[in-house]
């Protein structure tokens, strides 16, 4: 049995966007390495609502407003919300920041 392909096999990760979902989850720096493009918040990285509603707050005190993971996932149901990822939370960064 083969792995399937990642969903975002080219995305490199913004490395304060890691940095902020490891302090958020009060993980150990080795968990670093489970924040991968394709890893579910809430599926493969765990994160509760708390954790959630707290990056929400440090990455728009970080990147800004347009950086607003509580809004995408308001338009969100429950099979979508399930299925993001840390791409999709990458894609929320400005540009400049994810070089």
């Amino acid at each position: 049995m083969t792995n399937p392909e990642p969903r975002h096999p080219t995305a490199p990760l913004n490395r304060e966007l890691v940095a902020l979902m490891v302090e958020v989850a009060g993980a150990p720096p080795g968990w670093a390495r489970h924040v991968t493009p394709d890893a579910r918040l809430d599926g493969d990285l765990l994160l509760d609502e708390g954790e959630l509603a707290e990056l929400t707050e440090r990455l728009r005190e970080r990147f800004g407003p347009s950086a607003d993971l509580a809004a995408l996932r308001a338009g969100l149901d429950l099979t979508a919300l399930a299925a993001l990822t840390v791409a999709d939370v990458q894609r929320l960064l400005p540009e400049e920041d994810t070089r």
